[in-house]
């Protein structure tokens, strides 16, 4: 049975009650439980008791150089990918331009603002003084844009939600530019290819 709802006025006074009304003795507790004996399933943005979501300490972590590397993959019709080529040597720009504009200078520009502002889109990232942000595009084949974000931090934390959400915002402008030609495009997948520093490096296979 769902668990009743707080009326809105009541809920805003007291929304970790509302969750701890709604998580305690439930599946969704013992998930979000810390107190699990393997401590590499801890959810860190997670209360000890399971109750709440939390920013992390970070206080006492040691500053270290980080990076990250994320990758949005978007799928275009072929005929569109073609039609971007030919409005670009039309008008003597970009390898791909569309109806809007020269689309990997647009698309650049928005992964960098996206990196920047994930702390303002994500709760709990907290805002980092990024050192380094580079967004690359590149066709693959007939149908395919790859993007790449790569940003570079020395601080406390990583920089992977910067990255992937640099090479989302990148990837949903690249749509944008786009849509007037077809909606058939679809962005694939955005996933974390790589990171440095903090506890542990990390590649994909």
């Amino acid at each position: 049975m769902l668990p009743r709802l707080l009326p809105l006025r009541r809920l805003a006074r007291s929304p970790t009650a509302r969750l701890r009304g709604s998580t305690a003795g439930s599946p969704l507790s013992s998930l979000f439980s810390t107190s699990q004996s393997d401590d590499s399933w801890k959810f860190s943005h997670i209360s000890s008791d399971g109750s709440s979501p939390q920013m992390v300490d970070v206080g006492s972590k040691r500053v270290t150089r980080r990076s990250a590397t994320a990758r949005s993959t978007i799928r275009l019709p072929p005929a569109v990918l073609d039609e971007l080529k030919r409005i670009g040597r039309e008008q003597g720009g970009e390898l791909l331009t569309g109806p809007k504009g020269p689309i990997a200078t647009t698309a650049i520009i928005a992964g960098v603002l996206g990196a920047k502002q994930t702390s303002s889109l994500i709760p709990f990232c907290h805002p980092l003084p990024l050192e380094d942000c580079q967004v690359r595009l590149q066709v693959v084949g007939r149908d395919t844009i790859e993007i790449e974000c790569q940003v570079r931090v020395t601080h406390k934390t990583g920089v992977e939600m910067e990255a992937l959400t640099g090479a989302s915002v990148a990837a949903l402008c690249v749509y944008d530019m786009c849509k007037a030609l077809s909606h058939e495009i679809v962005i694939e997948s955005t996933r974390l290819v790589e990171k440095t520093g903090g506890k542990r490096d990390f590649s994909a296979k």
